[in-house]
């Protein structure tokens, strides 16, 4: 059987791993991201986090703040590493989005950096609310009995 071809195209730059256990992810979207070309040129070969940052609703558009992008060395014009950057949704997603936030007390947290198969940054942002610290347990709990089930099913077989 053959193998399946991998896109070059597609690259995870970052990933929040961390939003998936501080926060209930109930929904997710897709996000264009507004870059410059210094930016795009370290995105392809240093890395980004975007572990400490948020996305929110200002004036009708949807911005990224406290996200990170190491400068480009080889830039004629650098870019501020953590600058305000803006994220692309169509109208409908935005007014959703804004509703969830100030209506519902929802927040709205990046969950990977990409570059897409055509070769474009995109960002994954989910809609979340905050986990409390039993809810934190009892994730961390079922995530150790999985592993554990695994191991015995392994075992036994």
């Amino acid at each position: 059987m053959a193998k399946p071809k991998t896109d070059p195209n597609y690259k995870v730059i970052a990933e929040n791993r961390r939003a998936r256990f501080d926060y209930a992810i109930e929904d997710d979207l897709e996000c264009g991201i507004v870059l410059t070309g210094s930016e795009v040129k370290s995105l392809r070969e240093t890395s980004a986090n975007i572990a400490e940052c948020y996305a929110t609703v200002e004036n009708g558009e949807l911005w990224l703040v406290n996200s990170y992008i190491a400068p480009y060395e080889r830039a004629m014009f650098g870019h501020e590493e953590r600058r305000r950057r803006k994220l692309l949704v169509s109208r409908k997603e935005l007014a959703r989005l804004w509703n969830d936030t100030q209506r519902k007390g929802m927040t709205i947290v990046p969950l990977v950096l990409y570059f897409n198969h055509k070769g474009v940054a995109k960002l994954k942002v989910g809609i979340a609310k905050g986990k409390k610290t039993v809810d934190k347990r009892e994730t961390e709990a079922k995530r150790d009995w999985n592993r554990q089930k695994q191991r015995l099913l392994k075992e036994r077989s």
